[in-house]
């Protein structure tokens, strides 16, 4: 299954703070998560994900540190912080919303 990427836009930074706010990972961890929670049919590439990390780091919603790996290499492990917890509160709450009117449009049912 294959999605539009004007689609899967809108949801990336939601999904990736709800992740982090499982646990921090490092981000081929959460490409990973991502792949395996949805049966491969949401597959983000390095060109999706890594500037979202930036940006909502720049943002102050992640935090990140280096850390030394199993393999000796070093990977940047990301972590929501206070703020992006709230951020992940509000757009969850938005995306519900939009879901169920976007599903009632399309269904033509009234909202």
């Amino acid at each position: 299954m294959s999605f539009n990427p004007d689609l899967m836009k809108g949801s990336t930074a939601p999904i990736v703070l709800r992740l982090l706010g499982e646990r921090e990972m490092y981000g081929y961890e959460i490409v990973k998560v991502v792949n395996e929670r949805t049966g491969g049919a949401l597959q983000y590439k390095e060109g999706t994900l890594y500037p979202c990390l930036h940006q909502l780091e720049a943002d102050g919603l992640l935090s990140s540190a280096w850390r030394d790996a199993p393999t000796g290499k070093q990977r940047k492990y990301y972590r929501i912080t206070r703020k992006g917890r709230a951020e992940l509160a509000a757009r969850t709450q938005e995306w519900t919303q939009f879901s169920a009117v976007v599903t009632s449009l399309l269904m033509g049912a009234p909202a």
